[in-house]
């Protein structure tokens, strides 16, 4: 009777610990996905600035139409990936800062446009926008990376393994230049 006991009470505690272990891993995966959701937000509001961002620009910058079409081609190459994974939308988004990069670039040649409070409000609310998605990048890593370990780690991959629960994908730039040390000279 004892040893029946001690032994109910051994299944009961296994249980126990494992319902606390899905429920952590349930946790992790919706962390996960509220710090993707915050990313979408900030990568959609980004991408609404720039259709009035470049009709601002095409009135200066006329004969720069290759920066122009480089950036609606990288606009309209992220908003058909927009149920992509994290490492495509990366790629993705990597080209369209890339372009956007080069656009305010070639903006510093025409001073009426530097110039412009148009132009000037929507550099700034880009600004803002790719400081916000930094962020959001950020907390969502964090969370995945929450999640792998859980996913990985001893008990937790053998409830995380029963119940399905999966790695995700970190979302990262994929652009070497991106993640690329400047190399500061003071000669």
């Amino acid at each position: 009777m004892d040893a029946g006991l001690i032994f109910l009470i051994i299944i009961i505690a296994i249980i126990g610990y494992a319902i606390v272990i899905y429920n952590n891993l349930v946790k992790h995966r919706q962390l996960a996905e509220e710090g993707w959701s915050g990313i979408d937000v900030q990568l959609k509001r980004r991408a609404d600035l720039i259709p009035n961002m470049l009709e601002t620009v095409k009135g200066y910058m006329s004969h720069e139409r290759e920066t122009l079409e480089a950036v609606t081609n990288a606009r309209a190459a992220v908003q058909g990936a927009a149920n992509a994974g994290p490492e495509e939308r990366g790629r993705l988004e990597g080209i369209l800062s890339g372009a956007l990069g080069k656009l305010i670039a070639v903006a510093e040649d025409y001073p009426d446009l530097k110039a412009n409070t148009t132009f000037l409000e929507f550099q700034g609310a880009l600004q803002t926008v790719e400081d916000e998605i930094q962020m959001s990048r950020r907390y969502y890593n964090g969370a995945v990376r929450n999640l792998n370990v859980a996913v990985e780690s001893v008990p937790s991959n053998i409830v995380a393994n029963t119940f399905g629960f999966t790695k995700k994908e970190y979302f990262e730039l994929e652009n070497e230049a991106d993640r690329a040390v400047p190399d500061v000279s003071f000669n």
